[in-house]
């Protein structure tokens, strides 16, 4: 084995806290000139017990550390010697191309979401296909199952962010009540690293109402996605997961959930995010994902509630912080709730699939900045986007968007339009609905809508009311001719309708 240096909780890092020079002359790494940053903390501390088992690894050094792009980190089971886990850094996390690939069918037959006991690391190799999927090349990728999705996600082993390097053991391979010994290869941070801590003797109640996650590992889980593995999918109670004010790096996804509530404690200071899109966790090869109701889950979001019921997102900051077709949040179920929470992404910053009510939401991204199949009803909201605000995809059996008292300021200092319907793929939604009510706009071009293309007569590209920032109405005469601007005078029912949840949302009266 290599030789490596055993950090004592308080000698060790204490000595270069206090000498930091002194510390960065000690972890030069042997047989080499290079000098590595003093390590001068650890969370997990050395020694550290009552762990939670969903933590990651951060190193802190005094100078930011240089990763490796090789090198082995190993945890062991410190009381039977069994490797638990292992991150291979000569492995790339993921694609960072485009793989050019056929038009792939939609499934046939609708994704299978099977109850019961959910497939983790632990259980299943990562990279098990679902539902017809292909695999592909699960070896030439980092690859880790999260919520229960076999096929898996690729993903950074080691994020370093200035002077902290963050290891990411695979999810769910850690446990209650063990004792792990860490160790990293010389090639990872320049000087051979290892260090022991033990895990809580159990988590809390199955059936408890209520669990804590905090960042820093104080209280019930160290990640909002362990918080999310713990609880059960059909609580006979609504369960709250409180998350405390701090930053997660993490992709969350999570499927089947009823009657939850993700609450944030403030929406400015929880932020949830990941650098991820559709190239770096793209659909299979042999299957599309997104458009059609059924098919293939997407895996590009950084935050994802996939097949959910009655889950609410509270006080949240969600964001991806890569380009491309890359969602904040992707949300896809029924009666659902997401307030107070800001959502921030690329192309397709968010895109929301089945009834879903958004009060007091804060959208940013670059352009078709909301997607989906709907319902989806916006009240007091605040949509920022630099291109086309929407794409909308809504089938005939449903409504699409609908604002109400919501405000649309473009990016970038130029105009552009409230949402498009160009041809897709020889594909087409005629059925296409957005309708603003009382909306305040900023930097929207005169025409409002566009492209639209194909049979545009179920088209609902509806306004009512716009007001300009100073609140001036806003001059229409110039509108895409499939849009249409509704009047109290001839529209006062239709008005009326589009006012009211529940019209919009299949029925369904979310509390207010």
């Amino acid at each position: 084995m290599t030789a490596a240096i055993t950090l004592a909780p308080a000698v060790a890092l204490a000595v270069a806290a206090a000498d930091p020079a002194a510390g960065a002359e000690a972890a030069v790494a042997d047989a080499t000139t290079a000098v590595t940053p003093a390590l001068i903390a650890l969370q997990p501390a050395d020694g550290a017990r009552e762990v939670n088992p969903d933590t990651h690894l951060v190193l802190r050094f005094a100078q930011p550390p240089v990763l490796g792009a090789s090198g082995l980190i190993r945890i062991y089971d410190a009381a039977t010697g069994k490797l638990v886990d292992t991150l291979d850094l000569s492995i790339p996390a993921g694609p960072t191309e485009r793989t050019t690939l056929p038009q792939a069918p939609y499934l046939a037959t609708p994704y299978v979401y099977a109850d019961g006991p959910r497939a983790t690391n632990a259980t299943t190799k990562a990279g098990t296909p679902s539902t017809g999927a292909d695999p592909g090349d699960p070896g030439r990728y980092q690859l880790t199952i999260i919520g229960g999705f076999t096929d898996g996600f690729h993903f950074h082993p080691v994020i370093v962010q200035d002077t902290s390097a963050t290891i990411y053991p695979h999810n769910n391979l850690l446990a209650y009540g063990k004792r792990y010994r860490v160790q990293v290869d010389q090639a990872v941070f320049g000087k051979a690293l290892q260090w022991e801590f033990s895990t809580k003797p159990h988590g809390p109640a199955k059936d408890t109402e209520r669990v804590v996650v905090s960042a820093d590992g104080s209280a019930d889980f160290s990640t909002v996605q362990g918080a999310l593995d713990h609880v059960p999918d059909h609580p006979a109670k609504r369960v709250t997961i409180f998350v405390r004010n701090g930053d997660y790096e993490e992709i969350v996804y999570f499927r089947n959930k009823r009657n939850l509530t993700i609450q944030g404690e403030q929406r400015d200071k929880v932020r949830i995010h990941y650098a991820n899109n559709e190239v770096f966790n793209p659909h299979p090869p042999n299957i599309s994902t997104n458009e059609v109701a059924g098919t293939f889950p997407s895996r590009r979001a950084a935050f994802a509630a996939d097949n959910v019921r009655s889950v609410h997102l509270r006080d949240l900051t969600l964001e991806t912080t890569l380009q491309g077709q890359a969602e904040g949040l992707l949300i896809t179920g029924a009666e659902n709730i997401v307030a107070n929470t800001t959502i921030i992404g690329s192309g397709d910053a968010l895109q929301v699939n089945g009834s879903t009510y958004l009060p007091d939401v804060k959208v940013i991204g670059g352009g078709d900045t909301i997607l989906g199949r709907g319902p989806a009803f916006f009240e007091r909201c605040e949509i920022q986007s630099q291109h086309a605000y929407m794409w909308i995809r809504n089938p005939a059996g449903n409504h699409g968007n609908v604002f109400v008292g919501c405000r649309f300021t473009t990016l970038g200092g130029g105009q552009t339009e409230l949402a498009r319907l160009p041809a897709n793929k020889g594909r087409n939604y005629p059925y296409a609905e957005a309708v603003l009510i009382d909306a305040t706009l900023s930097g929207i071009s005169p025409a409002g809508w566009g492209p639209v293309e194909g049979d545009v007569s179920n088209v609902h590209f509806w306004e009512y009311n716009s007001r300009n920032v100073d609140g001036t109405p806003v001059d229409v005469s110039k509108r895409h001719p499939a849009s249409r601007q509704l009047t109290m005078e001839r529209d006062a029912e239709t008005i009326r309708n589009y006012r009211n949840p529940a019209w919009v949302l299949d029925g369904w009266m979310p509390p207010r």
